[in-house]
């Protein structure tokens, strides 16, 4: 009655009594454990059993409890949660989390900033790394097939300290994803870097490589001088970089999905990226340090159509994954 009334189970629904349980066996709970919403009238015993049940069959699985009896099911449990008002010290120390205000809408709220800190180091990593490759394929294709140094060493070094840095930084502190509570938990076993997530980064990384290197190429080929064509070539990267922190606000959704300027930082860093960059190459004596020169205003036209290839190339496919899905 009492699970009814919270909207835990309907009626009709499979409930499960503590002397029911007792009854079967492993292999039998096993079997009905899909089926039972509600386990009523259990003691502690009962409660580390059912925990185990969930265990075996991998699930992620998350216990409640105050009393001293409860420790137990907390500790072998994926996540252990006591009440901060009312538990124990023996249920607080078993435990991996406490609810100070005893609250269970809390620990809604407490998955939600879980899993955006997830989420968020996983784009400030897929950010980096896409990034940097996009940098070695610059560098390693442009000498391989004979060319001269599509970038100097001061350049690329500026590129990883602002460039990656700043968007990288705000990417940490991105706002959740809409769909953030409505996926399935992730598995302890899975790393940063598993499934399609290595080939991402390598195609992601070689489209801004091959937008900077095209860059290069195209400007040498029209008579223009090595350090012209390193402008043009270390510009496509930098803007092509900032382009691409857009695309990691989210590393499945497509951008019509979410709000691509909720996070106001990711929007200063952006700016302040470009800025800082204009100040390279309009302010003499920057440029002279960094082997850069003033390019027209209407290079900016191959610039910026170069440069917003990793964008569009990445929302393109994100947006025709999401339209065979339905």
């Amino acid at each position: 009655a009492i699970a009814r009334e919270l909207k835990i189970c309907d009626e009709g629904d499979r409930t499960l009594s503590g002397v029911e349980l007792d009854r079967m066996s492993d292999e039998e709970l096993d079997e009905e454990l899909d089926r039972i919403k509600v386990f009523a009238r259990v003691n502690p015993a009962h409660k580390l059993r059912v925990v185990k049940a969930f265990r075996r069959r991998e699930e992620i699985v998350a216990v409640t409890g105050d009393g001293v009896n409860d420790a137990p099911a907390i500790t072998e449990a994926d996540i252990g949660i006591a009440m901060g008002i009312k538990g124990t010290d023996v249920t607080k120390e078993a435990s991996d989390m406490i609810l100070l205000d005893d609250n269970f809408a809390t620990i809604e709220s407490a998955i939600e900033e879980g899993r955006r800190i997830y989420d968020n180091i996983a784009k400030f990593i897929h950010f980096l790394l896409s990034c940097n490759i996009g940098e070695v394929f610059v560098m390693f294709v442009g000498t391989m097939v004979g060319l001269p140094l599509p970038l100097i060493p001061v350049q690329i070094l500026w590129v990883n300290l602002i460039t990656d840095g700043l968007p990288a930084l705000a990417l940490g502190v991105d706002p959740p994803e809409p769909d953030l509570l409505t996926r399935k938990p992730v598995s302890p076993l899975k790393g940063f870097l598993s499934g399609r997530e290595p080939l991402n980064l390598l195609l992601e990384g070689f489209t801004i490589g091959i937008a900077a290197l095209l860059a290069f190429v195209i400007i040498l080929n029209r008579g223009e001088d090595i350090i012209y064509a390193r402008t043009c070539a270390f510009t496509v990267l930098v803007l092509a970089q900032l382009f691409h922190s857009i695309n990691c606000r989210s590393l499945k959704l497509p951008l019509w999905k979410i709000n691509p300027f909720e996070n106001r930082y990711l929007i200063i860093a952006f700016a302040g990226s470009v800025i800082l960059h204009f100040m390279i190459i309009y302010i003499k004596p920057i440029a002279d340090i960094f082997g850069v020169i003033a390019l027209p205003a209407d290079e900016f036209i191959l610039v910026l159509l170069l440069s917003i290839i990793p964008l569009v190339g990445v929302q393109l496919v994100r947006t025709i994954k999401d339209f065979l899905k339905k």
